[in-house]
């Protein structure tokens, strides 16, 4: 494979892109900062194919990143490989208002074929290639320049590793047939409204034990004006208001902007700064949250008791027997909502009841709560047995 110099301008970039625009694959990664901002700030892209492989520095003087984010978003002729990609993504996304597509996820694979929830790209590497990798550089500041030959050797290792091992990967769940899996998952990865942040839904972020119409309507509206003056400040939210924060003044609302000198979390200073006047005003436009948009009551689920909980138990029980035996991931095959839910008496709308979730697990589960299969002890190990019906009783003739 052929590593090309750090990339800092915009002809380099035309004709690297021309490079690879037209190969089956392309692995993506990125380095970025955002202990201090709201926006993600994009330091290092990180960009190989079978035979080439480069960073760019997006943040070198002139650079057009556009040739690189028109193959990332808008060539479907291209798969995008990334390994735990969701920030990636988030970022491409804040750039351009798309995601990247067709993509996969290395991580996401690797639970079709083995029993870790969420392998780390080191743990990655080390089981498909036996290399262990230099994690010296992993606490970079990637803003600061300029990058040294090690800390960029680090982050291009990021893709040429990758893209030897999505070969392997994809080759092995062709085998055992476990490709379309992950269709779902990828999909849901792509789905551009996981990245829009909409102020009007970022109350739903923060947990409180209220269910007042009045108190979640003061939240929501605490919620929004936060996200957006963290937005104009590019600030982490926390640094303007942290969510315990937000969700006392929800519950117990000062009188008037005076109060803001006694609230936890607050500085004196609110009483009297515009920050301060800002927020009461959120305060004084707030409605109560209306009918249909109050969380659930029963987040485990409706009509699960006691002893649906211990159905539900039994659920698990069973998942973990059916992901050692398929060598997966139980968090790919069934989550404990969807146990929870099954256990309560639903059977619509449930991942695990359709598709191939179905043929590897749901049917099973369903033949559980329904008592058509029991658990049994051979040879030591936990299986499921078939319940035998009991015979009809004899009458006299």
């Amino acid at each position: 494979m052929q590593i090309h110099p750090l990339i800092e301008s915009s002809e380099a970039l035309h004709q690297f892109v021309d490079l690879i625009k037209g190969s089956d694959f392309i692995a993506v990664d990125t380095e970025f900062m955002r202990e201090n901002t709201f926006w993600p700030e994009l330091c290092l892209i990180q960009v190989a194919d079978a035979h080439h492989a480069a960073a760019i520095d997006p943040m070198a003087p002139g650079i057009d990143l556009a040739p690189l984010l028109d193959l990332l978003v808008d060539n479907e002729d291209v798969l995008k490989v990334f390994h735990a990609g969701g920030q990636d993504v988030e970022i491409i996304f804040n750039l351009t208002g798309k995601t990247p597509h067709p993509i996969f996820d290395t991580q996401i694979g690797q639970m079709a074929l083995g029993q870790a929830e969420q392998v780390g790209y080191s743990n990655l590497v080390e089981a498909w290639l036996g290399l262990q990798l230099d994690k010296g550089a992993r606490f970079t500041d990637w803003s600061r320049r300029p990058l040294d030959k090690r800390q960029i050797d680090y982050a291009i290792g990021d893709v040429t590793h990758l893209a030897k091992i999505f070969p392997m990967m994809l080759k092995k769940l062709i085998k055992t047939g476990r490709g379309h899996w992950l269709d779902e998952e990828m999909e849901k990865l792509a789905d551009p409204s996981n990245y829009a942040i909409d102020p009007e839904k970022a109350w739903q972020r923060i947990k409180v034990p209220s269910r007042k119409p009045d108190a979640l309507g003061r939240l929501k509206a605490l919620a929004a004006w936060r996200e957006r003056e963290a937005r104009n400040k590019n600030l982490p939210r926390g640094r303007i208001v942290k969510d315990e924060t937000l969700a006392d003044l929800a519950a117990h609302p000062p009188k008037n902007q005076d109060g803001l000198g006694s609230v936890r979390g607050l500085s004196a200073t609110w009483r009297s700064n515009d920050i301060g006047g800002r927020l009461m005003d959120a305060l004084a436009n707030a409605k109560p949250l209306p009918k249909d948009d109050m969380p659930d009551r029963a987040p485990r689920g409706p009509g699960l008791g006691k002893e649906g909980a211990l159905v539900a138990d039994l659920l698990k029980l069973l998942l973990k027997i059916r992901s050692r035996e398929l060598n997966a991931a139980a968090r790919l095959i069934a989550r404990s909502d969807d146990l929870e839910a099954l256990a309560a008496g639903r059977r619509d709308d449930i991942p695990m009841m359709k598709g191939w979730r179905y043929d590897v697990f749901g049917h099973a589960a369903l033949d559980l709560v329904e008592g058509r299969v029991g658990f049994a002890v051979k040879n030591g190990k936990l299986v499921m047995s078939e319940i035998e019906a009991p015979a009809p009783a004899e009458t006299d003739a």
